[in-house]
């Protein structure tokens, strides 16, 4: 499931010179970690939504569920409905 992610993030957010073997699990995926920024959060959104039929209710969650690869998954395996 997180190497489907890291490959999912890659490909949505067009990240061509990283690769999944480049993304640590726990590191986190804004600021220090991956660097990503609120423009790649709304792709985040975006691909839960399409890969994994999940909306998120309230947009502030967020923050906690794009902590890392591994709150991401954690949070995806809960609430899939695909």
């Amino acid at each position: 499931m997180k190497e489907t992610l890291k490959r999912q993030i890659i490909a949505a957010l067009n990240l061509e010179d990283i690769s999944p073997a480049d993304i640590v699990d726990s590191e986190p995926l804004f600021g220090s970690g991956l660097g990503l920024d609120s423009i790649d959060a709304l792709e985040l959104i975006v691909l839960m939504e399409k890969e994994y039929g999940i909306k998120l209710a309230d947009p502030k969650q967020g923050k906690e569920i794009f902590r890392s690869i591994d709150t991401m998954a954690d949070f995806i395996a809960a609430n899939r409905t695909k």
